[in-house]
């Protein structure tokens, strides 16, 4: 038995991808598609700290402020935020103003900045062996030793917020695995 859901619209997709219109685009365009691209990946790896105890709903509604506010994420920029940038972002109401996680952003792009090889390199070395599709929302796992290993890897870089959890689901967004369920209409990635 499958937990994939038919929409309105006819088709089956995982249950969190259903409902509202936002997260339906992000299901079917986005999540689970191959991300490469260093300022891409430090964006996913960003947002998905600031989703950390929130509901990703709040993330995706706040995305183009986010990227406003961070320069569009390119890395280059943000390693150069200072103080008074991080003062500017905790009074920025269009983002998650949470001092923790804006302060491990900067120092983020700065680690990023300051990597050999490049941040897209380092996070698809953790790719796993590709495998089938989850059945049931049961067969998808939180961590995997992968996640564990790449979130190490980015904390011996000088990453912050990156645990295995975070990790994962950031493997998951940038179609290092592919979690859509065996009966969701998103095709499998080649």
């Amino acid at each position: 038995m499958s937990d994939a859901v038919t929409s309105a619209d006819g088709l089956a997709r995982c249950p969190w991808g259903a409902e509202p219109d936002i997260y339906r685009a992000y299901h079917d365009e986005e999540w689970g598609r191959p991300v490469r691209g260093d300022d891409a990946l430090f964006e996913r790896v960003s947002l998905e700290a600031f989703q950390s105890g929130l509901s990703w709903l709040v993330i995706l509604r706040k995305r183009e402020a986010f990227r406003k506010a961070f320069a569009g994420f390119r890395i280059a920029k943000v390693a150069k935020f200072t103080d008074e940038d991080a003062e500017r972002l905790l009074g920025d109401a269009g983002i998650v103003r949470n001092r923790l996680k804006i302060a491990a952003t900067i120092a983020n792009a700065k680690a990023a900045a300051r990597m050999d090889g490049g941040l897209s390199d380092l996070v698809w070395s953790f790719a796993p062996e590709r495998r089938e599709r989850p059945k049931t929302l049961a067969d998808v796992p939180a961590v995997t030793p992968e996640s564990k290993a790449l979130s190490k890897a980015l904390k011996k870089q000088g990453f912050g917020f990156v645990g295995p959890t975070t990790a994962y689901a950031m493997m998951q967004a940038v179609g290092m695995v592919d979690d859509h369920l065996a009966d969701c209409h998103v095709p499998e990635r080649q």
